[in-house]
């Protein structure tokens, strides 16, 4: 069973086939149970009418017997020598007489009554018994209307046995005796009806002293003439033509006739019979038929089925086969017969466009996924496969030829300068027109016929020189550098362009493509920062990669581990002298080398985005802290500065809000310092993120105003409270008058703009009068307080506040 079902489970051809059998067997056993009920219905409206003949063939059949009977009884009575007899009392004469008319009609009990109906003489026994019968005859005979010489005839048991009695009267001229003749009932009557009628006979006795049924012939078999003589039949009313009787299991309609009822010497119960369930049966002969259909009907479906399965199943195959060649990524081979215009051959189109498809899309795909769609030239990926294909090549060179025949490999890999600023100043289309003019001199004066120029992404270019070695890379370089000497023309602009290049060579400095293209890499970015034009990989340039991801790391911990702490440098206002806020900024007490200085971490941060964690700890200890002066009723302004990336999180001003609401700070009680830098590396951005968080309530300030390329339309529609000047102008301000005038505009300007005015780097008191004269707002630097660890901020305020007494004390208390 198991087997069956796991081969309808995985085969469909299987599936089909049993389908198309299942199906007609069930249309077969349809039909069989339509002609069973059909012969049932038939059998119903025809049994009771075979009934209603096999009772009047019985009937015919008794009748036909009296009047055998009758007929030899009369010539009894008529024979001359037997009236002389019965009137001289010859009793031996009489008792032949009998006999030999009773043996010649079959009669095994013949008797003669005088007229009184007292028995004379017998042949048989217990013919005594019959006196009742015979007066009941003889009066049927006398009744008035009768003819004299009329007969009738009754059946009656006798010793328990049905017979057939007539009774003709003896007249000499007048009635003188009666002649009485018995004809048994026996299997001749069941005979005659089963080839008469073609019914079942039962006939059933009942003595007058029992109410049990007693079967004395029947052409039925004895278990079932059981259960028929069981059956209610007193109750059974005298003119029913069918009842159903249930006999040994099999159903029967069953016509019953009395033959005598209830009289003297017993009841006699003649049944006809038919069996209903053998009626409903189906033949014997159509049985065979039908099944010899069926068998053949299920061969040829079978056959047909088979033949429709493979026809059906042999191209599924086929497409079967196809998809897995697709899936091996054979899109070569097509797939399908364009003959068939069935839906197998709808199927097999369908799947050969698909294949034309993803084959278009999979060589798309590999375009894209090996070639820049910019300048046409390799893109990574396909350069990492040159390197490793390179490489292998040197290696079984190497392998073949031993130490003499050596083979190398070298790798260059330039960053192009100023490409960011190319595309910030003449949009991203001559961006994109200066890449494309790059790769064609590059192609065109830098590699031999074998090597390979690749663009690795954005403004980054690599170049494989196979069989090449340092020496050659060097010259290479050189070769790209003069290449780049001419300036490139973009429409009617004209750039100069240069380039740091990285050089590595395998197996000199990589043991494999990976570690060769990240050597090359790391020796690009050690000349750009370098300004050194092309510089080869130096194991040094990696010791100070380690230091780098160290420090990262060490950040982390840093911030997790509590290391970091926030200084206050503070902001007095120039015009009272008063404490009006201080400048937030962090530093890092390093467990093993001390307080590390901003310059030496701060950079790195905004290099890799750690600057974002810094920004949101600094954010959250100055709402501290400035909680903790609050309370101490010192009312100053922290202001803490943003970076570029900070600027670029849409989702920054939610997480400062966050911070207020969980420190109870309000918004204007915190200042957001941003670089000129910061704000035009993204303009559009920027004042997105500017505008949510001046509408929080935050006071914004520029710092380092006047050393960026800030933009006056830009200053004027960006909503900042604060202006600083950069501290380059401010200390030089005393000494250069440039810078003094620089100052004095620039003061002028934000006045005009309704900017507050803060001046950065003030060291002396000289300074400070100018900047006081000028009519600066606010003043920080060496001067008045170097940057202090804000827990000791307080304690500094209320000294400044003991030395140097302000115009207007309460000014100082005020928030600003």
């Amino acid at each position: 069973m198991t087997g069956f079902t796991n081969l309808m489970r995985s085969s469909l051809k299987a599936r089909l086939i049993a389908t198309f059998l299942g199906l007609l067997l069930v249309v077969q056993l349809a039909g069989f149970s339509a002609l069973r009920a059909s012969l049932a219905s038939h059998a119903q409206q025809e049994l009771p009418a075979r009934l209603d003949v096999g009772d009047r063939v019985l009937h015919s059949l008794l009748s036909q017997r009296a009047q055998k009977l009758t007929d030899g009884a009369r010539l009894l009575a008529a024979d001359y020598g037997f009236r002389e007899a019965i009137h001289s009392k010859d009793t031996d004469t009489i008792v032949s007489a009998l006999e030999n008319h009773g043996r010649r009609i079959g009669a095994t009990r013949v008797a003669l009554y005088d007229t009184a109906l007292t028995l004379q003489a017998s042949t048989g026994t217990h013919l005594e018994t019959l006196g009742p019968l015979a007066a009941r005859l003889s009066g049927r005979v006398m009744r008035p209307g009768n003819a004299i010489d009329s007969t009738t005839s009754e059946i009656g048991l006798l010793s328990g046995q049905p017979y057939q009695f007539v009774m003709v009267p003896i007249k000499a001229p007048v009635v003188v005796g009666w002649v009485m003749m018995g004809f048994p009932i026996g299997e001749r009557l069941v005979s005659d009806m089963q080839a008469l009628a073609a019914v079942q006979v039962t006939l059933l006795t009942r003595s007058p002293d029992s109410p049990v049924w007693q079967v004395k012939l029947s052409s039925l078999p004895s278990e079932t003439n059981d259960g028929l003589s069981l059956h209610g039949w007193q109750s059974v009313p005298a003119d029913a033509r069918m009842v159903s009787v249930t006999a040994n299991g099999e159903e029967f309609g069953v016509h019953p006739r009395w033959l005598t009822a209830d009289s003297d010497n017993g009841s006699v119960l003649a049944l006809t019979s038919l069996s209903v369930d053998a009626a409903t049966r189906v033949p014997h002969d159509l049985q065979v038929a039908l099944l010899a259909t069926t068998v053949i009907s299920c061969l040829v479906f079978g056959i047909g089925s088979s033949l429709t399965a493979h026809r059906m199943i042999t191209p599924l195959n086929q497409l079967a086969a196809a998809a897995d060649r697709l899936g091996a990524g054979d899109y070569a081979t097509p797939i399908g017969d364009d003959d068939r215009r069935d839906e197998i051959g709808q199927l097999s189109q369908s799947f050969e466009r698909m294949r034309i498809s993803v084959s278009a899309q999979k060589e798309e795909i590999l375009k894209l996924a090996y070639w820049d769609t910019l300048t046409g030239l390799p893109n990574r990926a396909q350069f990492r496969d040159a390197v490793s294909s390179a490489i292998a090549t040197a290696q079984k060179h190497s392998d073949t030829q031993g130490a003499s025949g050596r083979g190398s490999v070298a790798v260059l890999m330039l960053d192009l300068d100023r490409f960011k600023h190319v595309n910030d100043v003449l949009g991203y289309r001559f961006g994109d027109l200066l890449l494309m003019q790059v790769a064609q001199r590059l192609a065109q004066h830098a590699v031999r016929g074998g090597d390979m120029v690749a663009r690795l992404g954005g403004d980054e270019f690599a170049i494989l020189l196979r069989n090449g070695d340092a020496e050659l890379a060097q010259t290479v370089a050189q070769r790209i550098a003069s290449a780049f000497d001419a300036p490139l023309t973009l429409e009617e602009h004209t750039v100069d362009m240069g380039a740091g290049i990285g050089m590595a060579c395998w197996p000199q400095h990589a043991s494999d493509a990976d570690m060769l293209l990240s050597r090359a890499e790391v020796a690009m970015y050690s000349a750009k920062h370098r300004s050194a034009g092309a510089l080869m990989y130096d194991p040094t340039i990696d010791a100070a990669s380690a230091q780098t991801l160290s420090l990262l790391t060490e950040m982390r911990q840093a911030v997790s581990d509590h290391q970091l702490r926030l200084y206050l440098q503070p902001k007095l206002s120039l015009s009272t002298g008063a404490v009006v806020g201080a400048e937030a900024l962090v530093r890092w007490q390093h467990p093993q080398r001390g307080l590390v200085p901003p310059m030496q971490f701060i950079p790195f941060a905004e290099q890799t985005g750690f600057i974002r964690v810094l920004t949101m700890w600094i954010f959250e200890e100055a709402a501290r802290h400035w909680r903790t002066l609050h309370a101490e009723g010192l009312m100053i302004t922290l202001s803490v500065n943003l970076s570029t990336r900070d600027l670029l999180d849409q989702d920054l001003p939610q997480k400062f809000d966050a911070l207020l609401v969980k420190h109870q700070v309000p918004a204007e009680a915190l200042c957001l310092e941003i670089t000129e830098s910061a704000i035009m590396d993204d303009p559009q951005r920027a004042q997105a993120t500017l505008d949510k968080l001046s509408a929080l309530g935050f006071k914004l300030s520029i710092d380092d105003f006047g050393t960026g390329y800030s933009s006056l339309a830009y200053l004027k529609r960006l909503p900042v409270d604060e202006l600083k000047i950069d501290q380059s102008f401010v200390k030089s301000m005393q000494a250069d008058p440039d810078d003094a005038k620089i100052v004095r505009s620039t003061i002028d300007l934000a006045h005009n703009l309704g900017l507050t005015v803060v001046a950065e780097g003030v060291e002396n008191a000289r300074v400070w009068d100018m900047l006081r004269e000028l009519n600066c707002d606010q003043a920080q630097g060496y001067h008045m307080g170097k940057p202090m660890p804000a827990d000791a901020f307080a304690n500094w305020s209320v000294g400044w506040l003991t030395q140097h007494r302000p115009v207007d004390v309460v000014s100082a208390f005020m928030l600003h």
